[in-house]
Order: structure tokens, then C-alpha cells, then sequence
């Protein structure tokens, strides 16, 4: 991936520096996106030839900013996502809209800052990263579901439109991760979640970034539209 610029959105913890350190290790300039400037600092700081933007996916003003700042982007991970739970009787339209302005809106703009310059130099690839429940559903979770199967559909689309100017667009499903957002789960409930995971264990986040690597890589040159699950075979 060498003379390859990837932007990884999300980047500051969990999947998303996970992705942006595994980019930098296969020999990528890595530029991380995310809200909290500090953690950004911090988690550039620790990869080599990285750089970063701040990046507010519910702006449109801030996608602009950030993509203009950043430059040519060769890669594309789109992973930031928010959750606002709540049972769908009773969920409130703001959280409904939050929701999928940060994790659908945002990232079609982002891939929409991105195409020109791919197109130009008939080389791209776009990662969205969706969820297991985008195809599994999940109770509590309307909003969050409808965003990231929103996503399944977006790289299907993009996928068709670009293949003829050399640029794939795929997604990736990722099953329980242990990340910030697990780690506060009660035993009880992370041993009702192992239950379902035939390979009884969580994912790691570095499993979800061997994928994205592998999207970004020549050796998927041939792979684009694709689903992409990683979840140990919790939802086959």
C-alpha cells in the first residue's frame, strides 16, 4: 500500500485505530478522523506516519473541512457510528435522526468527498463498516439496525457505480467486538452473548482491521459489492 493514503473514520479508539494501525503497518500514510482532538493526538502520536483530522460525521460542514484538509484519499474506512437504544414504540425522532445522520448520512457524504479524486486515479477502495445486526436485526436497536443495514445497500450501490473506474466498495459485518462498548456489559449478559458465538469467544478489533487490510490490499482487486462477516459465526 505503499504511496496509498487511507482515512479511517472513528479512528481515535477501538475498530478504527485498530484499522488505522494495521493500514500504517501495510505500508499506508494513515490519516485518522474523529471528534476528540486529545484522543486523536494521543493515538496518532503512537503510529508512524500518520496524521490527523477532526471530523464530526453529523456536519456536512465538517465532512467538508475535514476531507478538504486531508487531500487525496486512496482508502476509505468508514467505521465512526453512534448508538441511542431504545425500544421503537417509544423512540424519539431525535434519536432516530442522530443516529442515522452520523452512521449512514455521514458516511455517503464522506464517500461523496472521496470519489473525484479516485476516479481521477482510477484507483479507490471504500470499507464500510456495518454490524452483524444490520442482517441479524436486534431488539432495543431500530435506529442502529436501519443505519448499518442502510450501509449493506450504500456499498452495494457505490459498488455498481464505480467498478468501471477501478474502485471497489465493500462492507464488514462485525459480530461482538471487545472494545470500550462491551467492556461495560455485565457477565451475566457477555455470557449470554458467548452462548451464541460458535466460536465462544469475543472478536478483537485487530480481526476486524485484518479484514479491512485485506479489502484495502491488490489482493482484492477482484472483490467489490461484497458482505464481509466477521463475527465467529454468530450470524451465518
Amino acid at each position: 500500500m505503499t504511496n496509498r493514503t487511507a482515512l479511517v473514520t472513528g479512528a481515535s479508539r477501538g475498530i478504527g485505530l485498530a484499522c488505522a494501525r494495521a493500514l500504517a503497518e501495510a505500508g499506508a500514510k494513515v490519516i485518522l478522523a474523529a471528534r476528540d482532538r486529545a484522543k486523536l493526538e494521543a493515538a496518532s502520536a503512537a503510529i508512524p506516519n500518520s496524521s490527523f483530522v477532526e471530523l464530526d460525521l453529523a456536519s456536512p460542514d465538517s465532512i467538508k473541512s475535514a476531507f478538504a484538509q486531508a487531500g487525496r484519499v486512496d482508502i476509505l474506512v468508514n467505521n465512526a457510528a453512534i448508538t441511542k437504544d431504545g425500544l421503537a414504540l417509544r423512540m424519539k425522532k431525535d434519536d432516530w435522526d442522530a443516529v442515522i445522520a452520523t452512521n449512514l448520512t455521514g458516511a455517503f457524504l464522506a464517500i461523496q468527498q472521496v470519489l473525484p479524486a479516485m476516479m481521477k486515479e482510477r484507483w479507490g477502495r471504500i470499507i464500510n463498516i456495518s454490524s452483524v445486526v444490520a442482517e441479524a436485526g436486534n431488539p432495543g436497536q431500530a435506529n442502529y439496525v436501519a443505519s448499518k443495514a442502510g450501509l449493506i445497500g450504500l456499498t452495494k450501490s457505490i459498488a455498481q457505480e464505480m467498478a468501471s473506474r477501478n474502485i471497489t466498495a465493500n462492507a464488514i459485518t462485525p459480530g461482538f467486538i471487545e472494545t470500550d462498548m462491551t467492556a461495560v456489559l455485565s457477565e451475566d449478559l457477555k455470557a449470554k452473548m458467548l452462548a451464541q458465538i460458535p466460536l465462544k469467544r469475543l472478536g478483537k478489533p485487530e480481526d476486524i482491521a485484518a479484514a479491512v487490510r485485506f479489502l484495502a490490499s491488490e489482493e482484492a482487486s477482484y472483490i467489490t459489492g461484497h458482505v464481509l462477516a466477521v463475527n465467529g459465526g454468530m450470524y451465518m
